[in-house]
């Protein structure tokens, strides 16, 4: 029995992440073009991704909800911006059975007209607001060139949607969800992401304002980790929502959603995973500890059964027929945080074996002494995770000061690329025509200290270009 064959990282990134996903067993491929099977070691992960966030948004407040899968063409047409903006990606359905339906049903690509057609029967008064609801289910869009967790036309995620009496507590909300979501990803996931607002051009369709998560991939390629959207009254407005306010007038309330997806998932694997496989964060890992044992003994059966009575972590006991190296290799392509190994030899200083999944580092350690060390690794190795994924971010973020400096940073060097920026589209629009750089974040605590180093006019921003997946 051979584990599949990785290829290197720094040879084929893109190879070496279809590899890890196979070779972790995160996904398969199916029948069905642009979907795929998650597999339950990568269902496993979503599952730690929606008790931990699940639990933070209710919390806060928020209920779960279901709504339809289909949406009625006339229902998604009613916001035109809206649906404009989803056309080139929505599925249909014409029949039911073998009769042609009335009307095409879309697939839903998102939800918001089907909270929208809810929320005009329920919100009458201000006694109703605000709603505050949250959903975990699939999504379709159909993609023309897919990746496991990247890329699907079928989409596992969650979305939040929520209406407001007034504009400040919408705009408090959807900051304080893009703050949930940045603070998951920073301590959960290990990851360093960048928090800012999507240009006019980028921004969700029908949003006023689209607040972004971007992560940087270990290659230096933007992952858009999430997205946190205020949509003002424009929805309710299109679909009649009012209600009576405190003074028995009628008004509009306001509108929020919020949104993440597998393609977290993409980003733990090409932040953190390394050429021996995927290498999970502690805090995210289904399982935190497998223990090994070598050789066939009574001893080492016995001292293994003692240890994981005494561990307080999700563990699992690898007791397979597989040779110990096997063993010792499919714990690393799944990237379990910590290998302990019991044999006979260590056994004799009454010792085992601590083996760290993120830098393959062997420490010996009494057997008495195995609970409180593995607390202490665990937490070592989710700090050190997140400090190697950000010094290698802050090591490839640059700042261009005129329109050439940028060009050439753009055609040597991978990352990100901060300039002074007018906020004019055209000039949006040139870097992507050069240079294949697409905007990234405006930068809202950050104020520009030159012109614009695209055009040279007055700048009103700072904002990170990035190449994306």
């Amino acid at each position: 029995m051979k584990l599949a064959k990785i290829t290197p990282r720094d040879e084929d990134f893109a190879k070496w992440y279809t590899d890890v996903c196979m070779a972790a067993n995160l996904v398969s491929y199916s029948n069905i073009k642009g979907s795929m099977i998650i597999c339950p070691n990568g269902y496993a992960i979503w599952e730690e991704i929606e008790r931990i966030m699940d639990a933070e948004f209710k919390k806060l407040g928020h209920q779960n909800v279901q709504m339809p899968l289909f949406i009625p063409e006339s229902l998604l047409n009613v916001e035109k911006e809206h649906v404009n903006g989803f056309a080139p990606e929505v599925a249909w359905v014409t029949h039911g059975g073998e009769e042609e339906l009335e009307e095409r049903l879309c697939v839903r690509p998102t939800s918001e007209v089907l909270f929208c057609d809810y929320y005009k029967n329920v919100i009458k008064s201000y006694r109703d607001l605000p709603k505050l609801y949250n959903q975990w289910c699939t999504i379709v869009r159909w993609e023309k060139t897919t990746r496991p967790f990247l890329r699907s036309r079928e989409i596992l995620w969650q979305e939040g949607h929520t209406m407001h009496e007034t504009e400040k507590e919408a705009l408090d909300e959807t900051l304080q969800m893009l703050h949930v979501y940045e603070d998951f990803q920073r301590n959960v996931l290990a990851l360093p992401v960048i928090v800012g607002l999507k240009t006019e051009k980028e921004k969700f369709a029908g949003a006023v304002k689209t607040y972004t998560i971007e992560a940087m991939m270990y290659d230096g390629v933007a992952l858009q980790n999430g997205t946190s959207h205020y949509f003002g009254q424009e929805f309710a407005k299109a679909f009649n929502i009012s209600f009576l306010d405190r003074e028995n007038n009628l008004q509009t309330p306001y509108q929020t959603s919020w949104g993440t997806t597998t393609r977290m998932i993409g980003a733990i694997i090409m932040t953190h995973g390394d050429d021996h496989g995927l290498v999970l964060p502690p805090k995210i890992a289904p399982t935190k500890v497998i223990i090994i044992p070598i050789g066939d003994d009574e001893k080492v059966t016995k001292t293994i059964n003692a240890l994981a009575k005494d561990l307080d972590v999700a563990y699992e006991i690898d007791d397979s027929n597989k040779s110990p190296g096997f063993k010792f290799a499919e714990a690393e392509v799944k990237g379990i945080p910590i290998r302990i190994e019991v044999g006979l030899r260590d056994l004799e200083n009454d010792e085992v074996t601590l083996v760290r999944r993120d830098t393959l580092e062997k420490i010996k350690v009494k057997t008495s002494a195995v609970k409180s060390k593995i607390t202490e690794l665990l937490a070592t190795i989710q700090k050190d995770m997140y400090d190697r994924a950000l010094n290698r971010r802050n090591s490839m973020l640059y700042e261009a000061h005129d329109y050439e400096e940028f060009k050439t940073i753009a055609k040597e060097k991978p990352g990100f690329i901060k300039i002074n920026w007018c906020g004019n589209e055209e000039c949006e629009n040139k870097i992507k025509d050069d240079t294949g750089l697409k905007s990234r974040c405006i930068l809202e605590g950050e104020t520009p200290d030159g012109n614009c180093a695209v055009c040279n006019k007055k700048a009103l921003y700072k904002i990170y270009f990035g190449k994306q997946y």
